[in-house]
């Protein structure tokens, strides 16, 4: 837990994630980056990192593909 004082200092919530990086000197704690699990490319969905457990892969890909289909039917 990191205390309030610092918390506060580094504008840090109690429930910010936070990871551990090893330095030949100690231990770096820093928020862990929140970023969406999918970006878009160049008009292309592109998945970045690890993909949540459970993802139905199949539904998302249709889900796009249904997304593109609106899309160039509106043009």
């Amino acid at each position: 837990m990191v205390p309030k004082p610092l918390r506060e200092r580094f504008g840090l919530k109690p429930d910010t994630e936070l990871e551990a990086v090893e330095q030949s000197d100690g231990v770096l704690l820093r928020p862990v980056e929140q970023r969406p699990s999918m970006i878009r490319v160049d008009g292309l969905w592109v998945h970045q990192g690890v993909p949540q457990p459970g993802a139905n892969w199949d539904r998302i890909q249709q889900e796009v593909r249904e997304e593109r289909i609106q899309s160039t039917a509106k043009t």
